[in-house]
């Protein structure tokens, strides 16, 4: 990376642009009542993703972002699946009809926390809610220390056919940092096992940014995962917002390399996965050759959610839980964080939504763009523009960030299309921002750009 743009753009900090707007700007305007008329609201033939937080884990990593909290008590685990149980057919009620799924993935926390028979009784009542597709995919995320063998069978009987496993990095220095102690032979287990199970799709994550992590060890996770396998690997720069998440103070900042550090590590990892034949998708995605996320990479039909890169061209995302998001055509909601509030909310049959965002034309245009950006690294804004009903001449002179990146040769405009330069493509978040019409760069608790 150019030192003139890791002073100038690296330390930014940014959006992630799984949504646009973005969470932040959720309000407590939007309601259960104004979720209850959208999902009512759906149009005949609609289809849907569900996602299902479960937000629980056995013990915390210090570097995690997502909204879960520790538990000992199985008890409270089983009753927060019962909530779940109740939002499926309150969900389902207000929709009025059996709609399609084409995807469903549990996040967390820790979902497979749960005991097999719950987790085999939600994915029953989402069946019976909704017309699950044969073709459809059901991932679920792991935590390879915690997995029994009975789970396992629970989701090959289930029909779960994707697994993402949290590794990380197999640096034990850099493990004990994170409060993650995972051995390689613990994920090499849980790998053999999910594949004798049938469950043949198994995606990776791992994390660049973390205390004590160099690029030799970064290599050398890359190398050892390679050794098992898997057809994806999802690669993120690990996110430090202390005031955000408290517990991420438990990590020495004077420990966490700097903003070209965790970019020549990214680049390590990118360089050794591609010379391992992997396609690069998107800023942290890489697939097989072949798999559906590389052919949708290739197509231009990749799309981005609150999971990152998918292969889900649904509009209509239906989430379940704590803190859980949802995306209908009239915008986004968000359920009650605090696990409490939340299924108070379900018990007294009412939805749990707590905040949301109602899209305007503006917003969806933008949006447009903002994806087709980070998915593709380009846009072309006279297409996308006139889709909207919209002029490309107005929308680049109210993108004033954009100026100094094509300054910079970060970024290249041709007539209305725009393109980041293949050596600039690790600043894809600051091209998107150049649209972003509600970002408060004073006010964001994002990680880094680089």
């Amino acid at each position: 990376m150019r030192a003139d743009l890791a002073a100038s753009y690296g330390e930014e900090r940014l959006p992630r642009y799984t949504s646009y707007p973005t969470a932040p700007h959720f309000s407590a305007t939007i309601g259960a009542d104004t979720y209850a008329r959208w999902l009512s609201e759906l149009p005949p033939g609609s289809s849907a993703s569900l996602y299902l937080h479960v937000p629980f884990c056995r013990e915390m990593c210090w570097y995690c972002g997502c909204h879960t909290q520790i538990v000992r008590r199985d008890g409270l685990i089983a009753a927060y699946q019962r909530t779940l149980l109740s939002e499926i057919a309150q969900v389902a009620e207000t929709i009025g009809r059996r709609i399609k799924v084409e995807h469903i993935h549990f996040g967390g926390g820790t979902p497979t926390i749960m005991a097999p028979d719950a987790f085999a009784e939600l994915m029953a009542a989402m069946r019976h809610a909704f017309f699950v597709l044969p073709s459809a995919e059901i991932a679920v995320e792991i935590d390879p220390r915690t997995l029994t063998a009975e789970m396992v069978e629970t989701m090959r009987l289930s029909g779960v056919n994707r697994a993402s496993l949290g590794v990380q990095s197999f640096d034990p220095v850099v493990q004990r940092a994170i409060n993650r102690v995972q051995s390689y032979e613990q994920t090499a287990s849980v790998v053999d096992r999910l594949q004798r199970a049938g469950i043949k799709g198994i995606n990776f994550d791992l994390i660049y940014g973390l205390p004590h992590q160099t690029i030799a060890s970064c290599i050398d996770t890359v190398r050892r995962s390679l050794e098992l396998g898997p057809d994806r690997f999802s690669v993120f720069g690990y996110a430090h917002v202390p005031d955000f998440k408290k517990h991420q103070r438990m990590i020495n900042e004077k420990h966490l390399p700097d903003g070209l550090a965790r970019h020549d590590q990214a680049c390590a990892i990118a360089n050794a996965l591609k010379e391992a034949g992997y396609v690069q998708v998107g800023l942290d995605h890489f697939a097989r050759p072949g798999d559906a996320m590389a052919v949708a990479f290739e197509d231009r039909t990749l799309r981005r959610n609150f999971q990152g890169y998918t292969t889900d061209r649904g509009e209509v995302l239906i989430g379940f839980g704590a803190s859980a998001i949802g995306h209908l055509p009239q915008g986004y909601v968000q359920n009650e964080v605090q696990i409490g509030a939340y299924a108070q909310s379900i018990t007294s049959g009412r939805l749990a939504t707590a905040k949301g965002y109602g899209l305007t034309d503006d917003d969806r245009l933008r949006a447009d763009i903002i994806e087709r950006i980070m998915c593709e690294f380009s846009a072309d804004l006279g297409d996308i523009c006139a889709r909207h009903g919209a002029e490309p001449e107005a929308m680049l002179k109210s993108a004033a960030r954009l100026k100094p990146l094509i300054s910079d040769g970060v970024v290249r405009l041709d007539g209305d299309r725009l393109a980041v330069a293949s050596d600039s493509r690790f600043l894809v978040r600051s091209v998107a921002a150049a649209f972003d019409a509600h970002l408060n760069p004073a006010k964001q608790l994002h990680s880094r750009a680089v």
